[in-house]
C-alpha cells in the first residue's frame, strides 16, 4: 500500500481535530490552495485563501505592515510571517499558510530567484516558519514551493499534535 499523498494526510490531520487552514500566496498564486483542495473532503479543513501577488495587496487585505514592506520588500521571512498571520485572522481559520518568494526569470527586491519563504501562524499565537533556496525553472520553483509548504504544514501538525498528547 502507497504512502497517503501529503495533502490529504495534513487534511486528514486538520479533519481529525475540527481545525481549519487558510492560505495566503504570492508567487504561486493559488497553487497551494489547489493542491489542499484535491483530496475529497476537502471543504471540512479548508476554509480557503487570498492570492497576494501585489504587494499592495499583502498590506491592504492581509494586514502585512506597510513599513516592513517599504524597508524589506515583498520577499522577507518577516512578511511570510505577517500573511500567515494575516489570513488566519482574516477567515477565521486555525493556520494560515503563507508563500512569498521570486519564481523568476529575474530577481525581485534584491533576491536572487529561488529565495523562497513560507510561514504557518497557529491560532495560539505561534509562528513557524522556513526559508528556501530553490534552483530550477520559474515552474519547477513553484512547484517544490507547493510540496515544501504543505509539508511544513504537515511537520507543525505533527508536532503540535506530539505536544498535546504527551
Amino acid at each position: 500500500m502507497g504512502r497517503v499523498p501529503p495533502a490529504a494526510e495534513v487534511l486528514s490531520l486538520l479533519v481529525r481535530r475540527g481545525e481549519t487552514v487558510a492560505v495566503a500566496e504570492s508567487l504561486t498564486a493559488g497553487m497551494i490552495g489547489a493542491a489542499l483542495t484535491v483530496p475529497a473532503g476537502a471543504s471540512a479543513a479548508f476554509a480557503g485563501g487570498v492570492i497576494s501577488y501585489a504587494t499592495e495587496l499583502k498590506h491592504r487585505l492581509l494586514g502585512v505592515p506597510a513599513d516592513l514592506l517599504a524597508r524589506e520588500g515583498a520577499v522577507h521571512p518577516d512578511v511570510a510571517a505577517a500573511m500567515a498571520d494575516g489570513v488566519r485572522r482574516l477567515t477565521g481559520a486555525s493556520y494560515g499558510l503563507a508563500s512569498t518568494g521570486v519564481a523568476g526569470p529575474d530577481p525581485q527586491d534584491g533576491k536572487p530567484v529561488g529565495t523562497v519563504h513560507l510561514a504557518v501562524s497557529g491560532s495560539d499565537g505561534r509562528v513557524w516558519q522556513e526559508d528556501l533556496n530553490l534552483a530550477g525553472t520559474r515552474d519547477e520553483i513553484r512547484r517544490s514551493t507547493v510540496i515544501e509548504a504543505v509539508d511544513l504544514l504537515r511537520r507543525v501538525l505533527e508536532t503540535s499534535v506530539r505536544e498535546h498528547s504527551g
